[in-house]
């Protein structure tokens, strides 16, 4: 049970990585690739259905650290405390720029708030986990600027992705300034590590750089996708040895019987979970065409 539920929590780190790095990517890059209030409106509305369904993946991720590991997420968020809230803090200026955008005269201060929203949590989640591996300032620097690069790159290429026209092109170009960007600071980030994982995440991020420069948008966006999951797997390698200084994974494991019961819960909500956030991207899967009206 405690190996299972730890695969579990990896799992759904690794989705949330995954989905809201894509968010995090478009929501810095959108003024940048946008020349009018209309491309920028386009830019936004890529993520517009799915932002916050993909956010339910860290409440869940969260949720079960603190049941199936409850020593782990103590240690876990009281030694990055500041860093969390600064996290949190992000999210809930970012919702509240999406939310408020077309509904205010000017909509400056929502597009700031998206942007430094966006690029909060996609530096601090790097310096957060970084730093549980790894000692020092500079190893959270480094955590921090690769996951910052990453989701830029992947937010770079699903724009490419779903967009058409201008935009497309611009963060096309933005994909490949991002991906030359990118490769160096994962060299930097997950060399240390020396797992395979780790280095087919590097081998990835290259070639999601070189699928976007032959216009393969799917594929580069797979590319990417998996890099995160690759770089993701790396870490929980290494965690799962020591989760934290001082603690294994047996002596943060919640009692026999609550992980039995998480797991029947588990086994009941996650099939349902998936298959509605499936359901959701298949829907919203066309691609965003800039209108007056968008």
């Amino acid at each position: 049970m405690i190996e299972l539920w730890f695969v579990i929590i990896a799992f759904l780190w690794t989705g949330y990585f995954v989905l809201e790095g894509f968010d995090f990517g478009v929501g810095m890059l959108a003024p940048l690739v946008s020349r009018n209030a209309a491309e920028q409106r386009a830019a936004l509305q890529t993520i517009g259905p799915v932002w916050d369904g993909n956010e339910v993946w860290l409440i869940t991720a969260v949720g079960a650290m603190f049941a199936a590991f409850p020593a782990w997420y103590a240690g876990l968020f009281s030694a990055f405390y500041l860093p969390v809230v600064l996290v949190l803090v992000g999210l809930i200026v970012r919702g509240v720029g999406l939310e408020w955008r077309g509904k205010v005269d000017d909509p400056l201060w929502c597009d700031l708030g998206i942007v430094v929203g966006s690029a909060l949590p996609a530096f601090l989640w790097g310096s957060v986990f970084a730093g549980l591996l790894f000692d020092g300032p500079l190893a959270a620097l480094v955590g921090g600027a690769f996951t910052l690069a990453v989701c830029v790159l992947h937010g770079a290429v699903f724009l490419a992705l779903k967009t058409t026209g201008p935009v497309r092109r611009r963060a096309r170009t933005a994909a490949m300034i991002a991906g030359g960007v990118t490769i160096p600071v994962a060299v930097a980030a997950l060399s240390s590590l020396g797992t395979v994982p780790a280095l087919v995440s590097m081998a990835a991020l290259a070639a999601a750089t070189a699928l976007i420069w032959r216009r393969r948008e799917g594929w580069a966006f797979a590319a990417t996708a998996g890099a995160i999951v690759l770089a993701t797997l790396a870490v929980f390698m290494e965690l799962r040895v020591r989760p934290l200084p001082g603690l294994t994974l047996a002596e943060a494991a919640s009692a026999p019987y609550t992980l039995s019961m998480l797991t029947w819960i588990g086994l009941i909500a996650l099939p349902f979970v998936l298959v509605y956030q499936g359901w959701t991207y298949w829907v919203f899967r066309k691609r965003v065409r800039v209108t007056a009206a968008s």
